[in-house]
């Protein structure tokens, strides 16, 4: 706690300093903690180049899962940092989605160069339940995952491991392949407990669940890459490539083009008793609230886009559209 002057002590300093005498600062020197177990590997510049790299992996990653559920995804960098591993691997719980990368670094000086990618169980649920038919909606499970789970989330860590390419690329040339998938996490035994690792948490943002992607590096290693590579490297910042953007954009607009949706033709609406229902027979008339003449109107979701005529065409019913309503969408 501050100590506090007494009237008498505050008088004496202002006369001090009228007489020209020196005020002496009781405030202590700002004092900084060191651990020298675990001294601190990465410098600010090689922070940056990190922050670059999975800047632009989060974009990816949001384009990837947004065209994988069909739903609005969004994935930002919130922070990188240097732990130990054994802290982070508390921190989880037991059963735990991990993928063992080898980023493919070809240099016989560096060697394997092991990451870890981490998904949070409200992410990994919120996939399989999206990809399985249902909302995507996060159901907690204390439980181990199946072997059709761990299926479907090794091929979306194939994938999210293929999408590294392109961020790493202004640096050098790496090949990430996906080695293994545990789930437990008190028996991966990948890195040693006492290795100081580089976390990089990608924040996930699905059906406005947030949820977190942990990438970690080993220090060391990830220390001599960036030495031998990436301080000589001229292309610290990618020249702009019309080509390539135009070929990104086309290949997004090609893969919305050929995703398909469900148009329903309304033919009108009714309600009847219970009683009614269990009685219906064959012949018999049920009447809607909509006259014959009226159109048909057409359904995307939960919103009237078009509406139109019944007809045949081709030995098949269709409506042909005579309006058009996306401005209510």
């Amino acid at each position: 706690m501050a100590e506090t002057l007494t009237q008498e002590q505050i008088d004496a300093l202002l006369s001090s300093a009228m007489n020209g005498g020196v005020v002496e600062s009781s405030k202590e020197p700002d004092v900084k903690e060191y651990d020298f177990r675990a001294p601190k590997k990465f410098t600010k510049e090689r922070i940056k180049i990190l922050d670059s790299i999975f800047d632009n992996y989060a974009r990816l990653l949001s384009s990837y899962l947004t065209g994988l559920l069909r739903l609005y995804c969004k994935v930002t960098l919130a922070s990188i940092e240097e732990q130990r591993y054994f802290e982070f691997n508390n921190a989880l719980p037991d059963y735990v989605m991990m993928g063992t990368l080898d980023l493919g670094i070809h240099d016989d000086d560096i060697g394997t160069v092991t990451s870890i990618v981490q998904l949070s169980n409200s992410l990994t649920y919120t996939l399989i339940d999206r990809l399985l038919g249902g909302r995507g909606e996060y159901k907690d499970a204390d439980r181990d995952f199946t072997e059709i789970e761990v299926s479907i989330i090794d091929k979306i860590i194939n994938n999210m491991a293929a999408l590294l390419r392109e961020p790493w690329e202004p640096y050098l040339e790496v090949n990430p392949t996906v080695v293994n998938i545990e789930t437990n996490s008190r028996v991966y035994s990948a890195v040693d407990y006492d290795d100081t690792m580089i976390l990089v948490a990608l924040e996930a943002t699905v059906n406005d669940t947030k949820t977190i992607i942990t990438i970690c590096m080993p220090v060391l290693t990830l220390d001599e890459v960036m030495q031998k590579y990436m301080t000589r490297s001229v292309r610290t910042t990618r020249k702009f490539d019309a080509v390539r953007e135009q070929e990104r954009r086309d290949n997004i607009m090609k893969a919305l083009n050929e995703t398909s949706l469900d148009i329903t033709a309304v033919l009108g609406k009714t309600s009847l008793d219970v009683y009614d229902v269990l009685n219906l027979q064959i012949d018999d008339i049920i009447p809607l609230d909509m006259s014959i003449e009226s159109n048909v109107k057409l359904r995307i979701g939960s919103k009237v886009w078009f509406d139109g005529k019944l007809g045949s065409f081709n030995q098949n019913k269709a409506v042909k559209i005579e309006n058009v309503y996306r401005s209510e969408v």
